[in-house]
């Protein structure tokens, strides 16, 4: 395979003007650093809640269009066994952070939480935190591969090189300027990987509808050309199919860490709603020109163009045809430039998601957990180890599929199975839950969605459900809407049985609460408090007067 150095050239110049602002923003983060009196480690999570709510406007939306998201796209439209109408995508992610700042922003804010998991802390205590962190951890894995799958293949096409080279290189890029500042950092290179991104997919459309080896790509759209029609098909029997995947990313979207990063990093809850009702509007906005390419691609006779035959969906490439279709149907000159734009701006979503697990690691499981006396600058090393292990970890399961497709919806799914019964739960429903439903709740979710199967990553399909078609290979094909079933199973669950554990609690049938962060019985359901929160009392109690009693005292 022959190098393309124009092509290595080209992405180079992006990379270095990414990472330049990148040292920029860390610099201003360390400024920031100076300024503050409280805790330092916030700086790196949430960005000292100051961020300037334009900025919070472009990294919401660059953390959704990333390159699961503008890969994916045009990978549905192009392929001819799915097409536009199961491009999802655009349509679950609008309302998703529309969802987000209707419902979400409030309960989040209103207690200066910090990541997603400080309100089951403090509900459930930490063993239970723990275990529902494993769920939020698979699912920012594997969006971390799905990204660095998707700038390896990019980087592969263009300057010739192995994919896993190309993952290598990209994970380390955006490894380096994450460590480097933290939120700053990530937000400020979003501002510049959007630009970026909408530059070079817009400036290259014009000379990819007007490609000499493309049809009509609205004639393809109905008619059978060079494949089937690039429209796409519902039939009534996969209506369920369907609503589950708009489901899941409108409803799961919101269970991901790096949503709750952008919205605590606001200074006021109108700037966080302002922020996901822009976004919610830019993202589907920013998805017309993949869906573009992906619909010329599918218009496209490849014999006529230097890609030659078999075409790329028959050499199962179909997950990188945007930037196939960028390097063969357009001149040489402006594919450089396009390719060389969205290779650094597709990282977009990999440094958001590597901070969020990070985040949740040195916060959660480091300083609430292992070591509770941990310092601030204990907590940012092990927030910057977590980023270098979480990048290899990505970078790792990024090399074992082709489909950036698979691995985008995949991760949606581990989140919005076991994740979304938790979050609805404890944000709306409170009140009525308590740990052993939320251990409940887990465990038939997991249990239910190992049985159901998964061929990404080998699991058989143990689970029979209503409508499967058993394909040649022996694998049963999904019509149920099994995901949101699990969804709905789960979330009964652990309604079911919180309630079973007060009535059980209340009849001295079930033993008292042993290894969260207290022994209190179930039947009080009393949320764990914090260490500042029980010093706090104390310097109350001591200040008061003995007899008084202080009107409105907690339980």
């Amino acid at each position: 395979m022959v190098v393309n150095w124009l092509g290595l050239l080209s992405i180079g110049v992006f990379y270095i003007i990414v990472l330049g602002t990148g040292v920029w923003a860390s610099r201003k983060s360390k400024r920031e650093e100076k300024k503050c009196t409280g805790n330092l480690s916030e700086i790196a999570m949430v960005g000292g809640r100051n961020l300037n709510v334009w900025v919070s406007i472009f990294t919401m939306t660059a953390t959704w269009v990333g390159g699961g998201y503008i890969l994916g796209n045009a990978e549905v439209v192009y392929n001819p066994t799915l097409g536009l109408v199961w491009a999802t995508g655009p349509i679950g992610y609008g309302v998703s952070l529309f969802i987000g700042g209707l419902f979400f922003v409030k309960p989040l804010r209103s207690k200066n939480y910090v990541t997603l998991m400080d309100p089951f802390q403090e509900k459930y205590g930490n063993r239970v935190a723990a275990v529902l962190f494993i769920p939020a951890l698979i699912g920012d894995l594997v969006w971390i591969a799905c990204i660095l799958g998707a700038l390896g293949g990019t980087l592969s096409v263009v300057m010739g090189i192995s994919s896993s080279l190309a993952v290598c290189i990209s994970a380390s890029v955006a490894v380096l300027y994450t460590l480097m500042g933290g939120l700053y950092s990530v937000a400020y290179t979003d501002v510049i990987q959007l630009s970026f991104m909408v530059f070079g997919l817009w400036f290259c459309v014009p000379f990819i509808l007007t490609s000499p080896s493309s049809a009509n790509f609205t004639v393809a759209a109905v008619t059978k050309l060079h494949q089937e029609p690039w429209l796409g098909k519902l039939e009534l029997e996969d209506a369920g199919r369907w609503v589950d995947e708009i489901l899941l990313l409108a409803i799961g979207g919101v269970c991901y860490q790096t949503f709750y990063q952008r919205v605590l990093s606001t200074a006021t809850d109108a700037q966080a709603k302002i922020t996901c009702f822009a976004a919610a509007v830019i993202c589907p906005l920013l998805a017309i020109p993949s869906l573009i390419v992906g619909a010329v691609a599918a218009s496209t006779d490849w014999n006529q163009t230097t890609y030659g035959t078999p075409s790329p969906y028959e050499q199962g490439k179909a997950g990188m045809i945007l930037p196939i279709a960028l390097q063969h149907l357009c001149p040489v000159y402006i594919s450089l430039v396009a390719i060389g734009a969205l290779a650094a701006s597709v990282m977009s979503s990999v440094d958001s998601a590597l901070l969020s697990v990070a985040s949740q690691v040195g916060r959660n499981i480091f300083k609430n957990i292992i070591y509770k006396r941990a310092s601030e600058q204990n907590i940012l090393v092990v927030i910057k180890v977590s980023v270098l292990l979480c990048g290899i970890m990505g970078a790792a399961i990024a090399m074992i599929t082709t489909s950036v497709y698979l691995f985008w919806i995949f991760s949606a799914d581990v989140v919005y199975s076991m994740m979304t019964p938790q979050v609805i739960c404890i944000f709306f429903l409170s009140r009525w839950v308590n740990q052993y439903g939320a251990y409940s709740g887990f465990v038939v979710a997991l249990v239910l969605r190992a049985l159901i199967g998964e061929p990404l990553i080998g699991l058989p399909d143990v689970m029979p459900l209503p409508w499967d078609k058993i394909q040649e290979d022996g694998h049963r094909f999904r019509l149920f809407p099994f995901r949101t079933a699990i969804m709905l199973i789960s979330t009964g669950t652990i309604l079911l049985v919180s309630r079973l554990a007060v009535w059980l609690s209340e009849r001295r049938l079930l033993k008292r609460i042993r290894g969260a962060d207290t022994d209190t019985n179930t039947r009080y359901m009393v949320p764990v408090r914090t260490e500042t929160e029980t010093e706090t009392e104390t310097v109350k109690d001591d200040l008061l007067p003995q007899g008084s009693n202080e009107e409105g005292e907690k339980c």
